[in-house]
């Protein structure tokens, strides 16, 4: 799988990296059991510090996407349910443009439970 990332885009790098895993899931690009490249070397490749590759990693492995150990590398959690990798895609997006228009989190949770 082919990373890239914008330093122009107002999202943040790692986000980026940690929305290109996702979508890598997603689409089929990569699978359950499947390793990712590692931090160091990936953030060569990206001309990014490596913490922030870390830091995406360390994002998707706390929404239970991926595993990780040191010294191991990280990899595609068996568990890794596409479909619910690309929902939980979408509920983040959905709650980043409530907050910008100043829908409190009570209001967006409001709002999915009425749909």
């Amino acid at each position: 799988m082919l990373f890239r990332v914008d330093h122009a885009s107002s999202l943040s790098l790692s986000d980026q990296i940690a929305l290109q895993v996702r979508a890598g899931i997603v689409s089929g690009a990569l699978a359950p059991g499947d390793r990712l490249p590692a931090a160091r070397d990936l953030a060569t490749a990206l001309r990014v510090n490596m913490h922030t590759v870390l830091r995406a990693y360390a994002r998707l492995r706390d929404e239970g996407i991926i595993e990780m150990r040191q010294g191991r590398g990280a990899w595609v959690r068996p568990e890794a349910n596409p479909t619910l990798v690309r929902i939980t895609e979408l509920a983040g997006q959905l709650a980043a443009e409530a907050r910008k228009i100043g829908l409190s989190p009570q209001e967006i949770l409001r709002l999915v439970e009425s749909s």
